[in-house]
């Protein structure tokens, strides 16, 4: 009876090897006559045709089907190999996985075949086994990061760079720590030795929503004023903490909502017995006695809030008690839907700086304007409004602003010593077609403007991206850094980020490039109806370019032949020129894609060892513009973030009526791309040369068809957020798919150490020392890491134990 069933279990396994083999064979059949005739590769043709005769003539248990199945993965090993051009794990494993099982397996069926010779059996047993550890050696090897770039040089250390700044040492008081934006922290309490120790020191939870389109996106990098930290959530709740155990000192709730694009970046801090403004503090004597150092905070329905920072109460002479309306004088708000400020106030001396996100559908959109309101009254000072650019500071309040013009929903900077203001700009709505554009938005859009921070008169303009639409916005805050130019001298510098992977080293007194820019040719055509792109583009190459190398069949991924062969033909099937490929109405891709690149996040600056630390996306999308008369086929979405499947976004201009967004990857949800798909990079500013690159974050929390693997495999993942850097030589950041604050080596990029979070975050992380204790924190909002569906509510500060600080 025993045999009988070992007889059946024989046959039904061999059996479904054999169909197994057949369904592997028919499938590589089809794509690959679809890729062939696409012009792309023959060999997954020639495969399909290998298997289909490997399968017969397993079927019929000829003694050849050893040879054939030797053969066939003998020969995928070379075209792997030469496809390949090395050793790459991530990019031979779709490659060979699948066939080195099915030679594996076909390996021990033959050696069961009667006609299989002795010899022969015992060979087949044993190339199978080795088959077997290799697959075996190739699973453990997931678990380990690979594609990591190393360039060792000599990194000197400025202990003086390392010392806080003037006038307020210990305090975190803008979204980047300092004015300048660097994000670094002039602290070493929390040193590579002793980081492994950190743990949890303290836990708020913030009770914001969690569910439904009103929960937003937590992208909160907490200020910290002495001994109090002030939070946000992305309704703009603002809460005062003790920075040493996170105890609530008072909330303030402006009752905001909104129906898209819900975030609150951070707060703005003003303090009048500090201000550099001469005689401000007596003139504000009369004004508001209890609000001498003042929170500043804008909210999704369009007002900005200036609130006492000793006790979070509204200060009654700002504005109409405590709020200014922005919605006054913009346009067709639509009580906010379509504008509403997406990040910081940013304080400079007496007036607070305002930008905003605009929606970017149709002509005649709100104004992109950038206002600077009075601190201390909330009137307003200026209004940078490109479409009236002589009425910069006019005191006039009942003009209405130029409607649809260059935005700035990222974080302006400002300059103390030239009185500049530094803006990035997004390109004027709509986005992806611009053959109508006027003269403003041809000259501002998508590029960093500085203007007097006394005036709002435009000092100078520089370009990064002509004629936008691929909606490469500038998404990052600017950040001032002195750097030396090609003769050695040193120049006070901006450092631009974009969302091409580019980097822009501009003097930022001027707005000429410090390091070397070349004008290149792009395509124009194919091109959309009635579209007139731009024949040249600014390409940083005195930088290093990251993550934007042009596509190609070959780099096309998937975890398994089959669905990389699906993104092979969908790529072949797809417009694509290399960077600032036309948008048309054929499927196009876009790569870098608008979601980076770059993003919002920004970087961080080591000042001691003059180190620069970026992340980056690695993301490419398949873009169409879609008709008029198509688009009503189709379901429209307002959404702000693509990746919404089978639906348009609406997009009003000229012949259009819409555009669809796809993420090109695979049906199993895995971008088509190879891996990684984010990383951090650590750039010498001094060499300008890649100093390390390695992947960021694991598959432990995401997985194909969102199915979490919990495998902690460091693929490298999308990375939204930005890091944070410290004296000490700690680069320290959250922003991955998988749910974890890490610590990376200035010098290296190892990392050291992780500390789980209840749910994912992209947030900036904030390091700061006690006043009160002396104690270093490192805090993270934890509200739920980009599409996850996992959203929460903490904000966590992590700190050593007592026994091990100092060591």
């Amino acid at each position: 009876m025993d045999s009988h069933k070992g007889r059946i279990l024989y046959q039904a396994c061999k059996w479904g090897f054999i169909a197994l083999t057949l369904c592997a064979s028919f499938a590589l059949l089809a794509g690959g006559a679809r890729l062939l005739y696409l012009g792309g590769s023959s060999y997954y043709l020639i495969a399909g045709l290998a298997y289909l005769a490997l399968s017969v003539m397993l079927s019929i248990r000829n003694r050849f089907a050893l040879h054939l199945s030797a053969a066939i993965f003998l020969a995928t090993c070379v075209w792997a190999l030469y496809e390949v051009q090395g050793l790459k794990y991530w990019e031979l494993l779709p490659r060979l996985v699948v066939p080195a099982l099915i030679f594996m397996l076909g390996l021990w069926l033959i050696a069961t075949f009667p006609s299989t010779r002795p010899r022969t059996r015992q060979w087949a047993n044993r190339s199978a086994l080795v088959v077997f550890f290799a697959l075996l050696a190739t699973l453990v090897a997931a678990f380990f990061p690979h594609g990591k770039i190393s360039n060792p040089v000599e990194i000197a250390r400025s202990p003086e760079r390392s010392r806080a700044d003037t006038p307020h040492p210990e305090n975190w008081e803008f979204f980047g720590r300092n004015a300048h934006g660097t994000r670094f922290a002039p602290h070493a309490q929390i040193t590579p030795d002793n980081v492994k120790d950190l743990q949890v020191a303290w836990t708020y939870r913030t009770g914001r929503e969690t569910t439904g389109p009103a929960a937003g996106v937590d992208q909160n990098t907490p200020l910290q004023i002495g001994n109090v930290l002030y939070s946000c959530t992305p309704q703009n709740i603002v809460t005062a903490l003790d920075a040493d155990t996170g105890r609530p000192l008072w909330k303030f709730d402006p009752q905001a909502r909104t129906a898209e694009h819900v975030t609150c970046r951070g707060v703005g801090y003003h303090d009048i017995e500090h201000d550099e403004n001469p005689g401000a503090a007596e003139n504000a004597i009369g004004i508001d006695t209890q609000c001498r150092q003042r929170i500043l905070v804008s909210t999704v329905d369009a007002r900005l809030f200036a609130l006492d920072a000793r006790t979070g109460g509204a200060c009654p002479g700002f504005g109409e008690n405590g709020f200014v309306d922005l919605k006054k004088n913009m346009g067709p708000t639509q009580d906010s839907k379509r504008y509403h400020p997406t990040s910081i106030p940013v304080v400079m001396g007496h007036l607070a700086v305002i930008g905003g996100w605009v929606r970017d559908i149709e002509d005649g959109e709100p104004s992109g304007v950038v206002r600077a309101f009075d601190v201390r009254d909330g009137s307003l000072a200026w209004a940078w409004d490109v479409g009236a650019p002589e009425s910069a500071d006019t005191d006039r309040t009942d003009r209405e602003f130029t409607l649809a013009t260059p935005n700035v929903w990222s974080i302006p900077t400002y300059d103390r010593e030239l009185n500049l203001v530094y803006l990035p700009t997004g390109n004027g709505p709509p986005d992806y077609w611009g053959g109508d554009r006027n003269a403003v938005k041809e000259k501002f859009g998508s590029a960093v403007v500085a203007v007097d921070a006394a005036t709002g008169k435009t000092r100078w303009v520089y370009q990064i991206v002509r004629h936008d639409v691929w909606d490469y916005d500038i998404p990052s805050q600017p950040v001032l850094h002195d750097v030396e130019n090609a003769r050695g001298e040193k120049v006070p510098a901006l450092i631009q980020t974009t969302k091409t992977g580019h980097i822009f080293v501009l003097d930022r007194r001027t707005g000429q490039p410090v390091t070397a820019v070349e004008e290149r040719p792009v395509p124009t055509s194919p091109a959309a109806q009635g579209e007139r792109l731009s024949p040249t583009q600014p390409f940083s190459v005195g930088m290093p370019v990251i993550g934007a190398e042009p596509l190609t069949e070959r780099s096309m991924w998937g975890i398994t032949p089959f669905d990389q062969l699906y993104c092979r033909i969908k790529f072949k099937d797809s417009h694509y020129q290399g960077a600032f490929t036309p948008p048309t109405e054929k499927p196009y891709i876009e790569w870098p894609s608008l979601l980076g690149g770059m993003n919002w996040g920004g970087i961080s600056i080591d000042e001691s060892r003059n180190l620069m630390f970026v992340n980056d996306t690695r993301m490419a999308l398949r873009m169409s513009l879609v008709t008029r008369e198509q688009a009503k086929q189709y379901k429209i979405s307002t959404d702000e973030v693509p990746g919404f499947m089978g639906t348009i976004r609406p997009q009003l201009a000229g012949p259009y009526g819409g555009v669809r967004i796809d993420i090109l990857q695979s049906p199993l949800g895995v971008p088509c791309p190879a891996p990684p798909f984010g990383t951090m990079s650590a750039i010498d500013l001094r060499t300008r040369q890649l100093v390390w690159q390695v992947p960021l974050g694991t598959v432990q929390d995401t997985g194909p068809l969102g199915i979490k693997t919990h495998l902690p495999m460091p693929i490298g993942m999308p990375t939204l957020g930005g890091p944070t850097s410290t004296a000490s030589g700690l680069v320290f950041f959250a922003g991955t798919q998988d749910y974890y604050l890490r610590a990376l080596d200035a010098t290296t990029g190892r990392e050291l150490w992780k500390g789980r979070l209840p749910v994912g975050a992209v947030a900036a992380p904030l390091v700061y020392q006690s006043p009160a204790t002396g104690r270093q924190y490192v805090v993270i909002s934890a509200g739920g890491a980009s599409h996850s569906p996992d959203v929460g509510d903490y904000v966590i500060a992590y700190a050593l134990p007592d026994r091990t600080r100092g060591k």
